[in-house]
């Protein structure tokens, strides 16, 4: 772990093995921290904070920092993006995609560092009143498996541009990517305490974070009860807390849709990482008129789809992260059979030749869906789609609208104007029409409903590491008189 600027391991001398979700060998051995090492993570952010005054660096000095750090990860992407693909399982394209947009990340905040922060109000009395933006202090992020560099990089590179101080948890299994990353912050000369990792179990590492009156923020990315379990514990210090949370997307497709495109983004909504993304297209909420002839298409589609390690070249889909997590999904396939569901492709896991030792699944798709079905309902993180189907534009925006999620969705059909009636009913904080999935930095991600609060990325994600301050200046400097 990285603790206060040094290179340590854990209190305990505990470890952990890291699997390769492809062949079920070990990777790598990580020291594996608890409650102590969180503390001495905390104890030297709040310090670099508050005693040694990192609230008062130069955002241009920040933004330098983030500069370095961009144009070694930029030198070392194909290394950095080939550990990603060994320790998640996603294919070297998804990874090297990701890799690119960290990069862009930091870039980007660097130049957000260095922008004006505050307003000027005119009001009444003789007084100037403003506002000036500060850092909100410490902050805990704690970050999943699925995007184990990319989600944490974009609010480390967000809270370090504001100027706050930061304690990193990666996810138990994959904190490989995030090591590099952390070399290249020893690298460029970060002060000690400013950036630190702690790897360990979210009961031990991530309760401290969240619990500890001296983290003053916690950002944290994961699943809905997750994220509902931290938010309780939070509220005993009051802390400041943002939640990207689980989703149950739906993909909604009229019968004035462009076809080939409709189909190509109803596989790639689901199916791209294995389907373990949290605004993944799980649901598709298919026009009735057109449901045999593009199901025919989508179903063949699917079966094109090849598997295998992420490594290899020409494969579409990896492993799932773990074994643990293959039988999860596995059971919300047996669970779908069991409401009476139909599979029209996959379901199982793949066990022959190369796929024996993985955790490989076939891509899987359900029809014949009832709204009250647990694997419409709840979010399984896998490579499973659920297809519903609809009549009329009020019923497709019923149905997208009935989970309790609300973080993104997708409208495809070629009536402008009914695709924004549309978009705008359903609930959701990322959405899309004729499209699935594009990303970017520069605009913010997050949810409505149980799939979050808060936002990442963009001007947005950068206002979550900050706190406003309302400062009056008497201009006419004379007693009030109030008591006369």
């Amino acid at each position: 772990m990285y603790v206060d600027g040094e290179w340590v391991e854990a209190v305990s001398g505990a470890t952990k093995e890291i699997l390769n979700p492809a062949t079920g060998e070990i990777l790598a051995v990580v020291t594996h921290g608890d409650e102590q090492d969180a503390k001495k993570a905390i104890d030297a952010a709040h310090t670099r904070f508050y005693q040694l005054e990192w609230h008062k660096s130069y955002a241009r000095e920040r933004a330098q920092y983030l500069l370095k750090i961009a144009e070694k990860l930029e030198s070392q992407k194909d290394e950095i993006a080939y550990i990603e693909t060994l320790n998640n399982g996603k294919t070297l394209r998804e990874t090297l995609g990701d890799v690119e947009d960290a990069i862009n990340q930091l870039q980007y905040y660097a130049g957000i560092a260095t922008k004006p922060l505050g307003e000027t109000y005119a009001v009444p009395d003789e007084i100037q009143a403003m506002t000036v933006k500060e850092p909100v202090g410490v902050v805990g992020i704690i970050v999943p498996w699925n995007y184990p560099l990319v989600m944490a990089n974009q609010k480390i590179a967000a809270a370090f541009a504001a100027g706050c101080t930061i304690i990193v948890k990666p996810a138990q299994s994959t904190p490989l990517s995030l090591i590099k990353l952390f070399e290249i912050i020893e690298e460029v000369g970060v002060p000690k305490g400013v950036v630190n990792l702690v790897m360990g179990s979210g009961s031990a590492v991530g309760n401290e974070l969240v619990t500890n009156p001296k983290v003053d923020k916690i950002s944290f990315t994961g699943g809905t009860d997750t994220g509902t379990h931290l938010m309780k514990k939070a509220a005993d210090s009051i802390k400041n807390i943002s939640l990207e949370l689980g989703g149950k997307s739906p993909n909604v497709v009229f019968a004035d849709a462009d076809f080939e495109t409709a189909v190509d983004y109803a596989a790639y909504a689901i199916f791209a990482n294995q389907g373990q993304v949290c605004s993944a297209g799980s649901r598709l909420i298919l026009d009735e008129a057109i449901y045999e002839r593009f199901v025919e298409a989508l179903v063949a589609k699917t079966k094109q789809i090849k598997i295998g390690p992420g490594w290899k070249e020409g494969i579409h889909m990896g492993p799932l992260v773990s074994e643990e997590h293959l039988n999860t999904v596995l059971e919300y396939v047996e669970i779908g059979k069991q409401e009476g569901a139909t599979i029209l492709c996959g379901g199982k896991r793949l066990t022959e030749g190369e796929y024996a030792k993985g955790y490989f699944m076939e891509p899987t798709i359900f029809t014949n869906t009832k709204p009250s079905m647990r694997i419409v309902q709840e979010e399984i993180f896998g490579p499973v789609l659920v297809i519903q189907t609809f009549k009329d534009e009020q019923e497709a925006i019923e149905l997208a609208n009935g989970t309790e999620f609300g973080l993104a969705a997708a409208v495809f059909t070629q009536d402008g104007a009914k695709a924004q009636r549309v978009i705008r009913q359903i609930r959701a904080g990322i959405t899309w029409i004729n499209t699935y999935h594009p990303t970017f930095n520069e605009a913010p991600w997050g949810g409505y409903k149980k799939s979050g609060i808060g936002r990442d990325l963009g001007t947005y994600g950068f206002e979550e590491y900050l706190e406003v301050k309302q400062i009056n200046i008497n201009l006419d400097v004379k007693p009030s008189n109030f008591f006369e």
